[in-house]
């Protein structure tokens, strides 16, 4: 097995230590496990698309819009 180094800030490494039961190693690697095979699920999903990270991009924020906009609206009523 490698080491890695991990950086965290302070103030998250103090509410860290007031748990020393717990295996904050095992919890990165599941952590880094469980990204990995969503990102590997979403390389499968998406590997016979056509679409470009740009239109990609530019989709996610028409639907960003669309969803501020009718969380506003809804707010209103």
């Amino acid at each position: 097995m490698v080491n890695i180094t991990l950086s965290v800030p302070e103030d998250m490494k103090k509410e860290m230590e007031k748990f020393p039961e717990m295996n904050w190693s095992e919890i990165a690697r599941a952590a880094i496990k469980r990204r990995l095979i969503l990102l590997k699920e979403f390389k499968e999903f998406t590997k016979d698309s056509e679409l470009t990270e740009e239109d990609a991009l530019r989709l996610g924020k028409d639907v960003n819009k669309a969803l501020a906009k009718r969380y506003k609206t809804n707010l209103k009523k």
